[in-house]
């Protein structure tokens, strides 16, 4: 089993950017708990960040040899089609995962445009947001 963390705008500054919603853990210390997580399961992870919606979508694009992807879009997930096409485009099922609950945080925040092409989405659990989605792939 082989699974692809994405994760999109702004996630590289997990830990500093408000630490009270995303915690104090840096990205970095996050993806070593979800490597150690799937290793011991079986699987092998692989991570991909950027803050640019293209290389984002063209990254879910070219994901050969996959089982399965991981996606934390950030703020993209309320308004980008081009990442919503790039997921339905894919054979590889998609999990949409957010650290904080999205439903108790400001308005525009309650509507993913990403969801209804996603396997599911799985939010409000900070970083086992990520450990939820990872153990959603495993058989």
């Amino acid at each position: 089993m082989k699974i692809l963390i994405v994760n999109g705008v702004n996630l590289n500054l997990t830990g500093k950017r408000e630490p009270e919603i995303y915690g104090s853990e840096s990205l970095e210390e996050i993806n070593r708990e979800i490597e150690t997580f799937a290793l011991s399961r079986g699987a092998e992870v692989e991570f991909f960040q950027s803050d640019i919606e293209g290389e984002l979508c063209r990254k879910i694009g070219t994901a050969s040899g996959f089982d399965g992807i991981v996606l934390n879009p950030g703020a993209y997930a309320h308004y980008s089609y081009a990442l919503r096409d790039a997921i339905a485009a894919t054979k590889i099922p998609v999990v949409e995962v957010h650290m904080s609950n999205l439903c108790a945080r400001e308005e525009f925040r309650s509507r993913s445009v990403l969801s209804a092409v996603c396997r599911g989405t799985i939010f409000g659990f900070g970083k086992k947001s990520y450990l939820l989605a990872v153990e959603s792939f495993l058989k």
